[in-house]
């Protein structure tokens, strides 16, 4: 089983000084630097640890305590503070009391399996990457406030209150460009509105309350609707096939080597972690999430979420079932996330009352049997097809 997951909630990435003149208010203080994982945040990951462990022990790869499957897991994680501590926090929750390692590379380096254009993995096309974005909105980025209106001025009314701020999140510029970076940069009221909304989102998953969650006037509903900015940037900007193949082919390259050393048991060059492995957990971002949807045209819907959504904790997961006749092997593919009622509530989650579930249709390689399977075969072949060579390293 393969595990790609979001790390934990966290504060936003960036200090107060630089979101504030959006907002009549300051922004509330956190207990922890930005970007890092709360421990709330913590809270929840060994809630879903906890869950993992008792599903794997009702499914036979576990057993239902102990440490004997310690050594038949692996996690790797990138070198940010909170995708480290998210891995530990699901260590905790899964096999509490056990020596387990959370992989990651060297402290201060980029990771190319979460960033490669950062750490030097390929040379991407920027024209190209903004054509592609360029090509999803027919040609008229300046376009995207007047589509998502209604959501900015909800926004614009939780940040203001009716008072005057120092920049009128309306009054952006719109521009679409190629970026250094190798990617498209787009600015204005989406990307920006996009952020602001994510970090409502923290605010309200790490339980705050009062003027801390929206100076008092952010409810569910209004958060909901500013998320579909979130999510509609991140369609854009991260599920744009042409950007997810550039950033997520590293990251599905190694994620299928390690699944057929797994279906295999023989070691893998480029797989991660090692033969006889019965868990790998990679703890990423939310960006690489959206980065593998638009490589393998992945959608997915929670109940009572946005489409396509990628909130603290959310996981995709990869299941290498093998089939009592004949030994082959099948991959069943689904999205897994806490709702925001069990994020905000840290609410246990048990067999009983797990976290929200959506069954993934892989293209190319998913049947119309229940689950929506591929056989091995054909969804390692679907995952090589879609990669890009050019980004793996």
């Amino acid at each position: 089983m393969a595990i790609v997951t979001r790390h934990g909630v966290r504060p936003p990435t960036v200090s107060n000084d630089q979101i504030n003149p959006y907002s009549a208010e300051p922004w509330p203080k956190w207990d922890v630097p930005p970007g890092y994982l709360t421990a709330h945040g913590r809270a929840l990951m060994k809630l879903f640890g906890a869950y993992d462990r008792a599903q794997f022990a009702r499914a036979g790869l576990f057993s239902p305590s102990g440490c004997a499957d310690a050594e038949h897991v692996y996690f790797w994680a990138d070198t940010d503070e909170r995708t480290i501590e998210t891995g530990h926090a699901l260590v905790e929750g899964m096999l509490p009391g056990c020596t387990v390692e959370v992989h990651s590379a060297p402290a201060g380096t980029r990771d190319p399996l979460f960033n490669p254009l950062a750490a030097g993995v390929g040379h991407a096309d920027p024209d190209l990457a903004e054509a592609a974005v360029s090509g999803r909105v027919g040609g008229h980025p300046e376009a995207l406030p007047a589509a998502y209106r209604p959501a900015l001025e909800t926004m614009q009314q939780v940040l203001t209150a009716g008072k005057t701020v120092k920049q009128s999140l309306l009054e952006l510029p719109v521009s679409l460009g190629p970026a250094r970076s190798g990617l498209a940069d787009m600015r204005g009221p989406l990307t920006t509105a996009a952020s602001l909304a994510e970090d409502f989102l923290l605010e309200y998953t790490n339980g705050m309350e009062g003027n801390d969650l929206g100076w008092g006037l952010l409810t569910e509903s209004s958060l909901r609707q500013m998320m579909t900015i979130n999510t509609a940037y991140a369609d854009l900007m991260w599920r744009t096939p042409q950007i997810g193949r550039t950033l997520a082919s590293n990251l599905l390259s190694h994620v299928v080597k390690a699944m057929e050393q797994a279906a295999t048991g023989k070691a893998v060059p480029g797989a991660i972690g090692r033969p006889g492995d019965r868990l790998l957990v990679i703890v990423g971002h939310d960006a690489n999430l959206s980065n593998i949807q638009g490589t393998l045209n992945l959608s997915w819907l929670l109940p009572g979420d946005l489409p396509n959504d990628t909130p603290p904790g959310g996981a995709l997961v990869f299941e290498l079932w093998r089939q009592p006749a004949g030994g082959d092997y099948s991959v069943r593919t689904y999205y897994t996330a806490q709702t925001l009622d069990e994020m905000r509530q840290a609410l246990p989650l048990t067999l009983d009352s797990p976290p929200a579930k959506a069954t993934v249709f892989v293209p190319a390689c998913s049947t119309a049997k229940a689950g929506s399977p591929c056989d091995w075969k054909a969804f390692q072949r679907t995952v090589e097809a879609a990669i890009d060579p050019a980004f793996v390293k």
